[in-house]
């Protein structure tokens, strides 16, 4: 007869032992996966009779979708004609000097890793984030920018690809490039640590507190994903937060600024994209190491 007793018993719905939970004792993450991003956009190349094709090299992930809709409401943003992506739209443009393509609307950790490992088969060598986030610890007057230099998991993608820890951090290197770049870019960016949730509507009184204490400056949906999954596949990824909001706790919030803030984030996005090319320009490509840090 099985053990009777709660830690083995199971539920109608399969529940036993909390142990059991897959997130947490997956062991799994050196282990090749059976399926490949790079296949399934051979598969959508075929049904939708694309040519195989690069994307710009660097890449932006934009889940407001503001910055994209600004550059296409100018007319300065195309879509490209060799993302095979079955979910997204991706839109190129250039700025600065720079060729850039943009994919809006992927929000949140497991949509955000879907369309990262699908961009760096395609040509991306370099992805930025950037996400609306709320504020957890003032540090100026919103909107600001925090260049997150790790993000606490309380999601699950993360876990799919690093083994249990608190933290999911950033490569060391890219958050140096992108502390000198940004001191010149003209808008207030901070650094520090952000909270990853998958759950916006569960930020409660008490979480919040604990964040607080933590001193967590920002919280959003999917920089601790993004930043585990740099880690496990070795690509250079970088994620900011644009503060905008003390999570609609007050009246008038979410004000991103001039055109919900996309020239802002241009700019951002801009002064990081150009030291990252002057230091891939001036290196050999296998010099620079994208692994992200894990904190435990």
């Amino acid at each position: 007869m099985p053990p009777k007793d709660d830690e083995h018993r199971a539920d109608a719905s399969g529940n036993g032992r909390l142990a059991r939970a897959p997130l947490v004792t997956r062991r799994d993450h050196e282990e090749p996966s059976q399926f490949l991003p790079e296949n399934l956009l051979r598969e959508a190349r075929r049904q939708k009779g694309l040519a195989h094709g690069q994307v710009p090299p660097i890449c932006v992930l934009d889940p407001d979708g503001d910055i994209a809709a600004h550059l296409r409401a100018r007319g300065a943003a195309a879509c490209s004609p060799n993302w095979a992506c079955y979910h997204t739209a991706l839109w190129e443009l250039s700025h600065a000097g720079l060729e850039i393509g943009i994919v809006d609307r992927a929000v949140g950790a497991p949509f955000a890793v879907l369309v990262a490992e699908q961009l760096f088969v395609s040509g991306c060598r370099l992805l930025i984030s950037l996400t609306s986030a709320g504020q957890i610890v003032a540090s100026g007057p919103t909107p600001y920018f925090v260049l997150i230099d790790r993000a606490l998991r309380d999601e699950g993608t993360s876990y799919h690809y690093l083994p249990a820890a608190p933290f999911a951090a950033a490569p060391p290197d890219l958050l140096a490039l992108a502390d000198s770049a940004l001191a010149g870019c003209g808008e207030p960016v901070y650094r520090g640590a952000s909270w990853t949730t998958d759950a916006p509507f569960r930020e409660t009184a008490s979480t919040i507190a604990s964040r607080r204490d933590e001193g967590i400056l920002a919280v959003e949906m999917e920089a601790a994903a993004l930043y585990a999954f740099a880690a496990a596949r070795a690509r250079p990824v970088l994620c900011l937060a644009h503060v905008t909001n003390q999570l609609a706790r007050v009246e008038r919030d979410f004000e991103k600024g001039e055109h919900n803030g996309a020239e802002a984030a241009l700019r951002v996005v801009a002064a990081i994209a150009r030291a990252w090319l002057d230091r891939a320009d001036s290196r050999p490509a296998s010099a620079a190491n994208p692994a992200a840090a894990r904190v435990g």
